[in-house]
């Protein structure tokens, strides 16, 4: 299980890399993390009594609340899940159980255990995965069936169950082979050539299980905390799909069946409760949406009883889960909303406790855009000039350029609606429009974005507010 043993500063400064500005905001989240990893410290007496200060983000669209919440579990490596609150409803009404989010978690922290599993077992998975390419390769003569009166099909079948029962599956169940020494020579000769990577764009049938098995009624009934798959799995066998894919391609797919087969999962689902339980992040959006502005129609019941559903959940309860049944005691929820039409004071009361630290975040400046789109590591001015240098055509923007970009983003913002940071997207690709449509059938060149540019193709519209609210 990932420790969060960074300092707050530090969690701030990786902050800082992706999210201007907002330093109340990245101080608050930084200081909730390092305290789960002091109570980590502690003794088991004293952990179970101190309980993470959920947070409550309050700000408009845009500008870095889910942003900070994302990065943040990315950087102490935590599982986290988004859900929108406006997605629930009220126990006895049609939508999401409330429920579920804890279950979307469990869900993202047991991809995340079998991620870290299967690397401590990749040695030994690459191993066996390169023995079954190099049968699959040099495919042996199968056996005449001779000897069907004399018992032998009977005990290769009982031989296949059992390897079906312990999760294996055999490449050729039904018939053995007969190595000869012709094929044991080239197949050591194919095996010295995987070896030295000599075969990875050289394709190879293999069989896999169907992915689509994994979808369908058991992802609703997984929400329920039911498995019906893993149940029914144990009676059926796996349906399983043949593919042709380049040996690289292939063997990954090996890689992961042979792991699957060398970890156990039980230890692999305990442990994936227990970093969900004690590292995991979920991140409720929207939470001012399930505010009852009046109790006149059902509705607005419904949003409030959405608030008295989720209100066991943040305190601390019990839920079964298709991998177990985890305590939501120490997870971390952050609450998040643009409170425009109401104020967190008109959360039920006990919900309002449960959120005891509230961060303001700020509306974004003009001198804020200009950061957005040149400071941090996935600036935008960074992305659009890798995509058109795709084409072999060097893209420069001028400062000026930047900032009058930023200057009509920010004016658009305040004279229509106001989404902060993804105003600069819409007009991004409106201003390169034109060289992204063709650039790719270009000479290769340099082109450079001024400011008598920004103002020739995206000035007019700014300017217009009937054509800036459905363009930009």
């Amino acid at each position: 299980m990932a420790e969060i043993d960074k300092t707050p500063k530090q969690i701030v400064s990786e902050l800082n890399e992706y999210v201007i500005g907002q330093n109340a905001a990245k101080k608050a989240v930084s200081i909730a993390l390092r305290n789960r990893y002091r109570r980590l410290q502690l003794s088991p007496e004293m952990q179970t009594d101190i309980t993470p200060k959920n947070l409550l983000m309050i700000g408009p669209t845009g500008v870095g609340k889910t942003e900070i919440a994302r990065r943040l579990a990315k950087i102490v490596d935590a599982p986290f899940v988004k859900v929108e609150a406006s997605k629930f409803t009220e126990v006895g009404y049609v939508g999401r159980d409330v429920e579920s989010m804890v279950r979307d978690l469990v869900d993202v922290s047991v991809r995340m255990e079998e991620k870290s599993q299967f690397k401590n077992v990749r040695v030994e998975a690459e191993k066996r995965a390169d023995n079954r390419l190099v049968k699959l390769l040099v495919p042996a003569v199968k056996k005449d069936n001779k000897q069907k009166q004399n018992g032998v099909d009977f005990q290769n079948l009982m031989s296949m169950v059992e390897k079906m029962q312990r999760g294996e599956t055999p490449e050729n169940p039904t018939q053995p082979e007969e190595v000869s020494d012709e094929v044991r020579d080239q197949r050591l000769s194919v095996a010295e050539q995987l070896k030295r990577g000599l075969l990875e764009n050289h394709e190879v049938t293999i069989s896999m299980d169907d992915p689509q098995q994994k979808t369908g009624m058991n992802g609703m009934m997984g929400q329920m905390g039911i498995d019906l798959g893993e149940s029914l799995g144990q009676m059926l066998p796996k349906k399983r799909i043949q593919r042709t894919l380049p040996v690289s391609e292939a063997r990954e797919i090996l890689v992961r069946e042979e792991s699957d087969k060398l970890v156990n999962h039980g230890d692999l689902y305990h442990d994936a409760i227990k970093r969900a339980e004690n590292t995991g992040i979920v991140f409720i959006d929207e939470i001012d949406k399930i505010i009852a502005k009046s109790k006149q129609n059902s509705g607005e019941v419904s949003r409030e009883g959405v608030q008295r559903d989720i209100l066991p959940i943040v305190e601390g309860s019990e839920i079964n889960t298709k991998y177990g049944v985890i305590n939501t005691d120490h997870i971390l929820f952050i609450g998040s909303g643009a409170f425009h039409d109401s104020k967190p004071s008109d959360l039920i009361a006990e919900l309002q406790g449960r959120f005891p630290i509230r961060v303001e975040l700020n509306d974004l400046s003009k001198e804020d855009f200009v950061k957005i789109l040149t400071e941090p590591n996935n600036a935008l001015v960074k992305q659009y000039i890798a995509l058109v240098g795709t084409d072999n055509i060097k893209l420069t923007f001028t400062i000026e350029a930047i900032n009058k970009i930023a200057e009509i983003a920010y004016n658009v913002n305040h004279e229509t609606e106001n989404i902060g940071a993804r105003r600069l997207h819409t007009i991004l690709e409106k201003l390169l429009e034109d060289i992204l449509y063709e650039g790719a059938d270009m000479e290769m060149g340099d082109i450079t974005i001024t400011e008598h540019y920004v103002e020739e193709k995206i000035g007019d519209i700014a300017g217009n507010k009937d054509l800036s609210q459905y363009i930009l």
